[in-house]
């Protein structure tokens, strides 16, 4: 029982911690796809920027998804149509949000030469020539990536791991930059986050290289890590030094780029 010199806010008993943790995951869960969260979420900025050390646990799911997609599509189909199948169930699982954030960020980058028109071109909803080539590129190379990977087993353990690591990628992006506009979707987020958040997002991608090695090969999980890594260095190296920081868009970006190196990297063995 709390006593006179707890704080009011503060429960001590597990359940309440449960349930509290529950939320947040409902609220990363509810901000990243469309999946229904009939859950109360009770939702605050503050909540919203612990919601991000289960952005991976919630790419986890994006990833089974597209690999039970995978799976059923390829018993009766060629591997490069169940593998276009798959990418379309991330798409519609997430709502092609971070697709959107991908050619947001190429528009604005490509399309402005100044930090405040690059940010006021993201924020325009329609799509422009960059952000269209980029799309296409991206999720063409993505198709051929996987498609060119070994067996089944691969494909499937590539689509996992590559979604849990890539929004491991984003949270790390927030976590060492700040936000680059006062409004947008990405707004009430602009709250640094507590290490521990960063933390536990980290302690998921690793585990998930852990697996790899073990499912697949080690050379696999340095593949994964070594693909992830170099997407992340580049995409930021193409936003952060015009942006001088992040947007809700350049976070979509980087989730789709770190995806997309991951799976180049395993279709180099």
């Amino acid at each position: 029982m709390p006593t006179s010199s707890t704080p009011a806010n503060y429960d001590l008993t597990m359940p309440s911690a449960i349930r509290n943790e529950f939320k947040t995951f409902n609220l990363a869960l509810h901000f990243l796809t469309r999946i229904p969260t009939p859950f109360d979420i009770d939702y605050s900025p503050e909540r919203l920027t612990d919601a991000n050390r289960y952005y991976p646990l919630v790419g986890a799911i994006i990833g089974i998804v597209a690999a039970f997609a995978f799976f059923i599509s390829s018993l009766a189909l060629p591997t490069l149509i169940a593998v276009i199948i798959a990418t379309a169930a991330t798409a519609l699982l997430t709502g092609a949000f971070h697709e959107d954030g991908l050619a947001d960020t190429f528009d604005g980058i490509s399309g402005a030469y100044d930090r405040a028109r690059s940010l006021e071109i993201m924020h325009d909803s329609r799509i422009g020539t960059f952000g269209a080539l980029a799309l296409i590129l991206v999720i063409t190379l993505k198709i051929a990536a996987l498609t060119s990977l070994a067996d089944t087993t691969t494909i499937i353990t590539a689509l996992i791991a590559a979604h849990i690591i890539s929004r491991t990628s984003t949270v790390i992006v927030k976590a060492t930059s700040t936000y680059a506009r006062e409004d947008g979707i990405a707004g009430p987020q602009d709250i640094p986050l507590r290490p521990i958040n960063t933390i536990i997002a980290t302690l998921t991608a690793l585990v998930t290289i852990a697996a790899l090695a073990i499912i697949l090969t080690p050379t696999h999980a340095l593949l994964a890590t070594a693909g992830a890594i170099t997407g992340h260095i580049l995409i930021r190296l193409y936003f952060q030094p015009r942006l001088k920081g992040h947007t809700g868009d350049t976070l979509g970006a980087t989730q789709q780029i770190t995806e997309l190196s991951t799976y180049i990297a395993l279709a180099t063995l």
